[in-house]
């Protein structure tokens, strides 16, 4: 294994969310500063490797920052594509989206997932009103415990539009932090 290495925080420049974690050495970590793209050590490999080199989805330099130790770096970036192996944004995505990317490519015909993905955003779109009615229907006159079972049903028929769309629901996120400001 490589000495030295050094835990490396990836965020999006733009947004601020946290997009993955890697390993550096001082080679990926130079590199890294010189190149205008992350790099970073496969501890698996054992060897220097280029984020995206395979997937083209790359990660350019914007900032590097040790911390104050500098055992571990802050890499600010801007993503050209999904940071994630599975096709998420980030890393760090919610389970339930990553578990939506995954019956996605799963393609099975017992998946509900995907059942509802390929009959296209029309169909969902009719299922988020359904959920949304069942939702308001509940809070007004039913148990607590039914009021979050409908909400987890419209989270979830909510997602599966986004997706249908081909939008991350990190661009809901980021549409929210803006109307923060």
């Amino acid at each position: 294994m490589s000495e030295n290495l050094r835990a490396a925080i990836v965020q999006d420049d733009a947004t601020g969310r946290v997009l993955m974690l890697g390993w550096m050495d001082e080679e990926a970590l130079a590199l890294t500063k010189s190149s205008g793209y992350v790099h970073f050590f496969s501890r698996s490999r054992q060897q220097l490797w280029k984020k995206g080199e395979t997937s083209g989805n790359t990660l350019r330099t914007v900032e590097v920052v040790l911390d104050c130790d500098e055992d571990a770096v802050l890499v600010r970036a801007n993503a050209d594509g999904p940071t994630c192996h599975d096709g998420a944004t980030s890393c760090f995505t919610p389970w339930l989206w990553r578990k939506i990317l995954q019956r996605e490519q799963e393609n099975s015909d017992t998946s509900y997932v995907s059942k509802l993905l390929k009959a296209g955003s029309p169909l969902i779109a009719r299922k988020v009103g359904e959920e949304a009615v069942e939702l308001a229907v509940a809070a007004l006159s039913e148990t607590d415990e039914r009021v979050i079972s409908e909400a987890a049903d419209l989270w979830f028929h909510t997602l599966l539009l986004l997706k249908s769309r081909g939008l991350d629901p990190a661009a809901v996120e980021d549409e929210l932090r803006r109307r923060d400001k």
